[in-house]
């Protein structure tokens, strides 16, 4: 019985193993769908991903329950399921089972969601802690400058004469 999901599985945590573990154990064998770094960027945004494909599937294919991973550059892995004809398709909890691709073509199987474990929570923590550390202000200062819904800010900021700016930042974000 061949078993089918995808993602981006752009940063492995706990979450993911149990996910394609139990994903494993439904059949036979278990192919991955692993979503390519143009369509990671297109579905998640300029800053993803963080890591290769080649990468994340290498990390994948050193998993004893995947079988096999396959790469795919469009948005969806539809194409990949009519070809794989897979009798099974997994999701996360998160998933609603007519909102899976695929839903039209087999069995979808919503997996059981593993609370506090998604990469997106992972990122915003690190950004978290980066941007609240007072160790380094270098890093915090370029990482504010960078963040996109600060840009009107940081024009306006930047126009300031020099004491009132160094002021303002002082007061605002504490550095």
């Amino acid at each position: 019985m061949l078993v089918f999901t995808n993602g981006c599985f752009d940063i492995l945590h706990a979450g993911h193993v149990e996910y394609l573990q139990a994903s494993r154990a439904l059949g036979d064998k278990l192919v991955v769908g692993l979503n390519s770094d143009a369509s990671v960027k297109r579905l998640k945004g300029a800053d993803r991903p963080i890591n290769r494909q080649q990468d994340r599937e290498f990390v994948l294919r050193a998993l004893s329950c995947v079988d096999d991973v396959v790469i795919f550059d469009e948005d969806t892995p539809y194409e990949l399921i009519k070809q794989l004809k897979p009798d099974i398709i997994t999701k996360g909890g998160d998933y609603a089972a007519e909102d899976v691709v695929g839903y039209d073509l087999t069995k979808v199987v919503i997996m059981p969601y593993t609370s506090g474990h998604s990469t997106t929570g992972v990122l915003n923590a690190s950004r978290k802690e980066r941007l609240g550390s007072r160790a380094n202000l270098g890093t915090t200062y370029r990482l504010l400058r960078e963040e996109p819904r600060f840009q009107d800010w940081w024009q306006v900021v930047d126009a300031l004469p020099h004491e009132e700016r160094r002021d303002l930042v002082h007061s605002v974000w504490g550095l």
